[in-house]
């Protein structure tokens, strides 16, 4: 293997191997159809049979803006299929991606890997010729070197099937561009050979000059937990601070553009609200640091753990901010809750803030109603009890208060007027700070905001600090 470099140029490429995807949730058929779209002969392959059943037919189980698209051009190509057989999968591919989940296991902060592990042992198990069987999972550190042991001693081939690590940073609403043109390519190898292969299977994406770091196995599963991390750390610093501005009348949107001019900070990922969620930061963070724990530097990152705290306490906040609004008790008080998604552009229901606030209402008493432009069928899955709406208008007649718990533009776009015709009290909770403060006051909303005194000035963000969570 060569030494750990940065290259903007791909190693020669002598042939286009086969790719195999195992996995087809959002990491796994995102990365199928985006494989096949740029030239490969790909397999999904997953052992949920539906799963299969609806990529085959032209139909992605979740949302992403784009990617339907895609699929049906990936499909038409004769390039993608979608398999549940194993055999088949070993047989057809030269390298073979993993992209099972690693959800965060019940009753502990640790990462559950028991679907990586099988997905790695079963095709171990059936390679009978020389191939790269490569992770894309975000695992604890330590889970390649284990997992190449684990596939020796389960393949005919034994130590001629090598692994590779190379980890994904898809944001949920953007994973089309973050595939086809990633900022950055990891490759964690063992060997000449297995990073030949990756470069084969990135080409076109290497000829583009994607920078290319190429590393050893360890740090290629350090850096997505690294990267997550210091993004869960920057968002939660803002809303630290902004607990600081609710005691002290200071303005936490002021205090955030302010810090965004200093070139050292930047403002990406400075923006003050609910906080983050979905499948990966909050189990990420969690994760890194149980296993911290586990080779004996948990110190090093235990600032992790307040990191968390401060990303929970948010959603504590805003249910505080709902029910001082009301009056101070929310025992049979109406709330028009405006998203259930983790962020806009998702149906991803995952630790999602919104949802959370919408949970802890419900239980001092609220009547809850939920609407949101993509999440409603998964969150009804998840909370049942909660009342969901066919549209925002729907969704907040008779409200006592509207609370915006995900920033979807259908949501900064509405005419406080028209809002207004509706509800019960012209009172709005912005938990994202995406509303015109000024235009519902002077319309006559009761409007408040995290981290911002009650008669703050509508603050212009700059776009940095407006992007959403990349996760």
């Amino acid at each position: 293997m060569s030494d750990p470099t940065t290259r903007s140029a791909p190693l020669p490429i002598v042939e286009k191997p086969r790719l195999t995807v195992v996995g087809t949730g959002y990491l796994g058929a995102t990365h199928a159809i985006c494989m096949a779209v740029l030239g490969y002969e790909v397999m999904g392959v997953d052992v949920d049979v539906a799963k299969v059943e609806a990529l085959a037919a032209g139909t992605v189980p979740f949302y992403e803006p784009g990617l339907p698209e895609k699929l049906r051009e990936a499909l038409d190509s004769g390039r993608l299929t979608f398999t549940t057989d194993f055999d088949a999968a070993a047989e057809f591919g030269d390298v073979h991606f993993i992209c099972v989940g690693t959800p965060q296991t019940p009753g502990s902060m640790a990462a559950d890997m028991r679907y990586v592990d099988s997905a790695f042992g079963e095709l171990a198990k059936r390679i009978t010729r020389k191939a790269l069987l490569v992770g894309k999972s975000t695992v604890p550190i330590g889970t390649a070197s284990r997992l190449t042991e684990l596939v020796q001693s389960l393949s005919p081939l034994g130590a001629e099937l090598e692994l590779a690590w190379n980890p994904e940073f898809l944001r949920e609403g953007f994973a089309v561009q973050d595939t086809m043109h990633p900022d950055r390519l990891v490759f964690g190898v063992q060997s000449e050979w297995a990073e030949r292969q990756l470069s084969a299977a990135f080409a076109p994406v290497l000829e583009e000059g994607t920078p290319l770091v190429v590393a050893d196995l360890a740090t290629s599963e350090l850096v997505k937990v690294a990267a997550n991390s210091f993004l869960a750390t920057k968002i939660s610093f803002i809303n630290a601070m902004a607990e600081v501005c609710e005691t002290t009348g200071a303005d936490v949107n002021l205090l955030a553009q302010s810090l965004s001019y200093d070139s050292r900070i930047g403002g990406r990922f400075l923006k003050p609200g609910l906080g983050f969620g979905g499948g990966c930061l909050p189990k990420d963070i969690r994760a890194f640091a149980h296993r911290a724990d586990e080779l004996g530097v948990g110190q090093a990152v235990s600032f992790l753990k307040e990191v968390d705290s401060i990303n929970n306490r948010r959603r504590v906040r805003t249910v505080d901010l709902i029910r001082e609004m009301v009056g101070g008790d929310l025992a049979g008080k109406r709330i028009a809750c405006l998203g259930a998604a983790f962020k806009p552009n998702s149906d991803d229901v995952r630790d999602a803030p919104a949802l959370d606030v919408a949970r802890m209402l419900y239980l001092e008493g609220a009547t809850v109603t939920v609407y949101d432009p993509e999440a409603n069928e998964n969150a009804h899955r998840l909370y049942p009890d909660l009342t969901y709406a066919s549209s925002m208008m729907a969704c907040v007649v008779d409200a006592d208060a509207v609370a915006l718990l995900t920033e979807w533009q259908v949501f900064r776009d509405a005419d406080p007027d028209d809002l207004a015709q509706l509800v019960r009290h012209r009172r709005v909770v912005d938990g994202r700070h995406a509303l015109d403060a000024d235009d519902y006051r002077a319309k006559g909303w009761e409007f408040r905001a995290l981290g911002r005194p009650a008669q703050s000035r509508t603050v212009a963000l700059a776009s940095d600090l407006r992007d959403e969570v990349t996760v």
